[in-house]
């Protein structure tokens, strides 16, 4: 259940742009947003790529999983997520997919698995006991750090002591330096700032672990799409749009439209975090999605026992049949 439900409800308000509509299309998306952060969604609208669509901010959003689950329950038109929370969800029977990449690991942007600098923790078989502090359970870090615990000899008993400790991104380090908690996970601009200032080593990361990958996707409702195709198409053109453009633009350039769109959006947020931006990490063009992306988490599940051979298929999980680019 979402906590936040309670926020916003389950019913558009008479005076929401979102029951505005043009034909069967619609004039506003409703979705969630993580304070301090520039999405590749809210790139894409403030670059024009969303036009005549405008977008409908609800409520903050403090994860992924909470993101899509949202959109399950149509508090949401979109969300964004892990691409294995994504997995579990579709599993689960819900009735979304994956439309395009929103955002990933690369030699720019990677989540490192931090402990203090005089941490006595050095191998996998150290957190045996030890708390580990990620942003969300049953999400990209959660799944990367139970991969280092498998491939480290441990057991599923011995992985279970692995205290998993969620908090907010933003308040990650500070549990860290202040020894709350053992282990902490570290992603782009929260890492670089925690660098910075420095007296933290990695144990290890995502990007050892699996590489250069998509990880994470926007989804939408499949009764959304049916209802809404054109919506749909111009919400995934332009996030794509913005990926490309993201990567084709001085990352100084970036920066400084990240910085105005947060002074526009005027909702009392930090914009400090932004000079740590490197990369969305989204590498296929105009954010198309792979197999790959997918299918190294289903072998994953599958492996742990979290999903049946043959339970899924990716056809039921992703498509890039709204995505207007070509694939390379």
């Amino acid at each position: 259940m979402l906590i936040c439900l309670g926020l916003f409800g389950c019913r558009r308000g008479n005076g929401s742009t979102h029951g505005a509509e043009a034909g069967s299309e619609l004039v506003a998306l409703r979705y969630m947003a993580a304070p301090g952060i520039v999405s590749p969604l809210e790139l894409a609208e403030d670059l024009g790529y969303l036009a005549p669509l405008k977008l409908e901010f609800v409520s903050t959003s403090t994860s992924g999983p909470q993101s899509i689950q949202a959109v399950v329950t149509g508090d949401v038109d979109l969300g964004g997520a892990f691409n294995g929370a994504i997995l579990k969800l579709v599993a689960a029977g819900a009735p979304i997919r994956a439309v395009v990449g929103a955002y990933g690991v690369d030699p720019e942007i990677w989540g490192g698995y931090y402990v203090l600098q005089d941490s006595p923790l050095k191998q996998p078989r150290d957190l045996i006991g030890k708390k580990v502090a990620v942003n969300t359970v049953g999400a990209h870090q959660e799944f990367a750090l139970k991969e280092y615990l498998i491939r480290g000899g441990l057991s599923q008993d011995q992985i279970k002591q692995v205290m998993l400790v969620s908090l907010p991104p933003v308040n990650v380090e500070q549990a860290l330096r202040q020894k709350q908690v053992d282990v902490a996970v570290l992603s782009s601009i929260y890492r670089d700032r925690a660098l910075e200032r420095g007296g933290v080593r990695p144990l290890f990361s995502d990007l050892e672990l699996f590489g250069t990958f998509t990880a994470g996707s926007y989804v939408l409702r499949n009764d959304f799409v049916e209802k809404h195709p054109k919506t749909a198409r111009t919400f995934v053109d332009g996030v794509g749009k913005a990926l490309d453009w993201s990567r084709k633009t001085p990352r100084e350039q970036v920066i400084e439209r990240f910085r105005s769109i947060i002074a526009k959006r005027k909702r009392n947020e930090d914009a400090s975090l932004v000079k740590y931006w490197r990369s969305y990490g989204v590498a296929s063009r105009q954010g198309r999605i792979e197999d790959k992306d997918f299918s190294v988490w289903v072998d994953w599940m599958v492996r742990v026992g979290e999903l049946r051979r043959g339970q899924l298929s990716l056809g039921a999980v992703y498509t890039n049949e709204l995505n207007a680019s070509t694939a390379e």
